[in-house]
């Protein structure tokens, strides 16, 4: 089963992707972990990548399917994989279909986790003033990437809802809930 978890910066997706790793043994494809371990890999692939990010330069589409494409090729991807913080535009995610056609699969389903934006800020703010914020959480930042995701990602949902691969999940419930709420989804739709 291939899956995307889709959601805004901060809805959980890592969380839940992890879950989804210990419980299904579906790997997690991050394009940016995978990218990274193409540049420490040395690969000829990894050392464009690296020449790519040193000028300041954002990687194209055409180089991160690749990544995908090499990545699928490992033997724990057999079954399937959860893609997160992948695709991000339409174009990303008919060039994923197109990809996974040629390994025989397609996206099975797409995990929409539903935050409420204001809530998302107040989080950060929270973490900012308990000490227990990343270099890049700051309310600016969340709010560029917030416009970022709307403007370019969000457009996504009416890419696979045309195709019924959504399933909408209220993201702002406890994480265990949320967790049995996928696992729920996932079991029906086998």
């Amino acid at each position: 089963m291939n899956l995307v978890l889709f959601g805004p910066p901060g809805a959980g997706k890592g969380t839940q992707a992890k879950v989804l790793v210990e419980k299904r043994g579906l790997p997690q494809l991050s394009t940016g972990e995978m990218l990274r371990a193409a540049i420490a890999a040395g690969s000829p692939l990894g050392r464009q990548v690296e020449s790519i990010l040193a000028k300041g330069d954002l990687v194209s589409d055409q180089i991160v399917i690749e990544i995908i494409r090499e990545r699928l090729k490992v033997a724990d991807c057999v079954k399937g994989a959860v893609f997160d913080g992948f695709p991000r535009t339409v174009p990303q995610a008919e060039a994923l279909d197109e990809l996974l056609k040629g390994f025989g699969g397609k996206i099975d389903i797409v995990i929409e986790l539903k935050v409420n934006d204001e809530i998302l800020l107040e989080r950060v703010k929270q973490r900012i003033e308990q000490g227990l914020s990343r270099p890049d959480d700051n309310p600016e930042t969340l709010k560029n990437r917030l416009a970022v995701y709307h403007k370019n990602t969000a457009p996504l949902l009416v890419y696979y809802g045309k195709q019924g691969k959504v399933v909408t999940i209220d993201g702002m419930a406890p994480i265990a809930e949320v967790t049995k709420q996928i696992a729920t989804t996932l079991d029906t739709k086998r």
